[in-house]
């Protein structure tokens, strides 16, 4: 049970516990401390509370916060699954993800390429084809390449349906199915490649990328090759006025009324997350894209991921509204022989759609721009310390306007956004 103890109305509100610091990323948001006492009067959402500290009101993410362990004496207090593994690896296990995934042509038939341009060096190579699914990859090696063994690695009940699989396309003498965690697997041998669909959005929510990581440093032999090879995330400002407009200007005249106090709780609602499975139309963007993040996966770390900066600096093309950010990312695939052609997969806006998409990054408040100004500023991904699949990125920008009318613009912002589902 929670602390209960009542607001000056005589109103029952619970005690937590903030289990990390969060900053607010604008005035509605309460920034705290680890160790910080919070009550919280209201749950509006599952993620996001109505709550109170130091005399302060405001929203505070739920997934920061923890029952006070000395009011919960007869229950376990140490920290639930900060992996969430359970309802992780729990989704992997039912066919709704892997349809999305199998559905997705651009994402299947890249990997697919990727082998098949290299069937040629795979000849009698070891491959480890981590977090495999339904085994499309390892089917794949085995069919367009004679790889000596294939260990397709899956973490989630579905291993027992992919061996299935291996066996009902004739492919159980080349490829092993191994169910288990990256961490927790033993292989017979070092491999030569280790391929992995470890994106997720915004590239590295979900933190996939840690268990390959672990994976290739464990058992990628010296001079292997890593699939995919590279990863940059992409940003670029951009217009959303679809979204703003049924997000936020809806409440300015509906049906002929004044709702325009419903606003601060629809931006609060609605802007705080990012938006997962945007699609921006090329001619919102504001400005040609540019990389944030790169990441070599030959040299990256685990302990790199606990944040990653970038910069960034936008020549505004046309002029426009400028509402936000869209994120999106791309990857390469390097080819074994030197030499050979590099493939590429990117869930942009100018490329085919896949079941990524692109993610929207909403400011509080538009503002304009015009053709000839410039917006530079900084990104940062901080990862959860608790919940370890999580995520927060930070946005910070700056408006340098080529024009005297200045008057209504966001000259300067700093927006954060936790990332959660």
């Amino acid at each position: 049970m929670q602390s209960e103890k009542e607001d000056e109305d005589g109103v029952s509100c619970e005690e937590y516990v903030a289990l990390t610091d969060f900053t607010g990323g604008g005035p509605d948001q309460l920034s705290f401390s680890p160790g910080d006492r919070l009550l919280v009067h209201a749950k509006p959402s599952s993620e996001w509370w109505w709550a109170e500290l130091r005399g302060l009101m405001g929203y505070v993410p739920a997934s920061y916060l923890r029952q006070d362990a000395a009011e919960a004496e007869d229950e376990d207090t140490s920290l639930e699954d900060p992996w969430q593994n359970e309802e992780y690896f729990g989704s992997y296990g039912t066919l709704r993800l892997h349809l999305e995934m199998l559905s997705d042509k651009s994402r299947t038939e890249t990997y697919q390429q990727v082998i098949l341009s290299n069937s040629a060096s795979l000849r009698n190579k070891v491959v480890m084809d981590l977090g495999c699914g339904t085994g499309i990859i390892s089917l794949f090696c085995a069919k367009l390449a004679q790889p000596s063994v294939v260990y397709a690695v899956e973490a989630s009940s579905m291993a027992e349906y992919t061996r299935q699989l291996v066996k009902q396309n004739g492919c159980e003498e080349v490829v092993t199915v191994l169910q288990g965690r990256a961490e927790e697997i033993e292989l017979p041998e070092q491999v030569d490649i280790l391929v992995s669909e470890w994106m997720g959005n915004c590239l590295l929510f979900e933190f996939m990328v840690e268990s390959v990581l672990l994976a290739r440093d464990r058992w990628l032999r010296d001079g292997g090759v890593m699939w995919p090879s590279s990863a940059a995330l992409t940003l670029v400002p951009c217009q959303a006025d679809g979204y703003y407009t049924e997000k936020m200007a809806f409440w300015e005249r509906p049906y002929g009324l004044d709702f325009t106090p419903l606003q601060p709780l629809a931006k609060q609602e609605f802007f705080t997350k990012p938006k997962f499975s945007h699609r921006i139309d090329p001619e919102d963007c504001l400005s040609a894209s540019c990389d944030v993040i790169c990441l070599d996966m030959y040299t990256l770390q685990v302990t790199d991921l606990e944040e990653m900066k970038g910069q960034f600096h936008f020549s505004v093309e046309k002029s426009g509204v400028f509402h936000g950010f869209t994120a999106w990312f791309t990857v390469n695939f390097e080819g074994l022989e030197a030499g050979s052609a590099t493939v590429e997969l990117s869930t942009g806006p100018d490329s085919e759609p896949t079941h990524w998409k692109q993610t929207l990054f909403m400011l509080d408040r538009p503002a304009r721009v015009f053709a000839g100004d410039s917006i530079s500023g900084s990104i940062v991904l901080n990862r959860n310390p608790v919940w370890r699949r999580h995520m927060t990125v930070t946005l910070q920008w700056n408006i340098n306007s080529s024009t005297e009318d200045t008057e209504d613009n966001c000259q300067v912002g700093t927006k954060r956004f936790p990332m959660w589902r």
